[in-house]
């Protein structure tokens, strides 16, 4: 994978959190009037962050396990772009609510905001 091009104060403007962020970070705004969309998308956070940041160290997991709790910019980036990879080959199209896919990537929003992943 070819690294992102980043500019003078370190944010990657070709990261494909970018874009995703572009498109489905409108939908957190939904948040306020459908209190189960905060739920799911909860959910759907709590599987990627699960998938992403590896336990603390002394779980038996062996070294460069880390032990901040957060998520990194590169590993959501490559998850981003795995899970898309998949959505193009499957040829989804997003719906006008909300499916799988769609709560995903929203997820994916939810956590680039928490952790403030397009700003450094």
């Amino acid at each position: 994978m070819h690294e992102p091009s980043e500019h003078g104060d370190g944010r990657a403007v070709d990261c494909p959190l970018v874009g995703v962020v572009a498109t489905y970070l409108p939908r957190l705004s939904e948040f306020a009037f459908e209190p189960g969309l905060v739920a799911a998308v909860d959910q759907h956070a709590a599987s990627v962050r699960d998938a992403l940041v590896r336990p603390r160290r002394g779980a038996g997991r062996g070294p460069g396990w880390s032990d901040s709790g957060s998520v990194r910019r590169e590993d959501l980036a490559d998850y981003v772009l795995g899970f898309t990879d998949r959505l193009a080959e499957a040829e989804w199209t997003e719906p006008v609510g909300y499916d799988f896919a769609t709560l995903r990537l929203t997820a994916v929003c939810w956590l680039v905001r928490e952790h403030d992943l397009l700003s450094r």
